[in-house]
């Protein structure tokens, strides 16, 4: 028969392995739910872009004699607000739509502004890796997830348009000239 004091022992064992693996665990969780979240706001920013070019390939395109010149496209494709949503019940909703919040456009804007602060903290910070939430504190965004979540989308986008290089897992760099 076991002892009473052999079983006690093993039990404790146990239970300090059970309590390292709770905390690994639940950190585990935190970075999951985490990177979820910047997923999701991935998704959404993806899906709007979508929506902004179905928009404009849906509008009937005026004909033209001549080629145009680049600087006429590059002046007519700003101009060109998405208006046409898709509800998830497949009708189609009329209302201006903005192409970076997804909310209505009811009041004057500044889209994009975002982007530019975060190239400006990247020419202040030079060549040094940073985190999104070392971005989002910078610019006073760092309240909540919500807020580092959008600087992480952003930063994601700008990785995707090589203004700004990833240089590790959740890092930043402004890219070497």
């Amino acid at each position: 028969m076991v002892s009473v004091t052999h079983a006690a022992h093993n039990i404790e064992i146990t239970a300090e392995g059970l309590q390292e693996e709770l905390a690994r665990l639940e950190i585990q969780k935190e970075a999951l739910e985490r990177e979820l979240a910047a997923v999701v706001a991935h998704l959404g920013s993806v899906r709007r872009t979508l929506s902004a070019f179905e928009s404009l390939l849906r509008a009937p395109a005026a004909p033209q004699a001549s080629v145009p010149s680049p600087e006429s496209t590059d002046a007519a494709i700003p101009s060109a607000a998405p208006t046409a949503r898709k509800a998830r019940s497949g009708k189609t909703t009329e209302r201006p739509v903005s192409a970076d919040t997804d909310t209505d456009t009811d009041g004057p804007k500044q889209y994009g502004k975002l982007t530019e602060q975060i190239m400006e903290y990247f020419t202040e910070v030079g060549d040094r890796d940073v985190r999104a939430r070392d971005v989002a504190a910078a610019l006073g965004r760092d309240t909540d997830s919500g807020s580092i979540n959008a600087v992480r989308s952003t930063l994601d986008r700008l990785v995707g348009t090589y203004r700004v290089q990833r240089t590790g897992r959740g890092l930043y760099r402004a890219p070497r000239s």
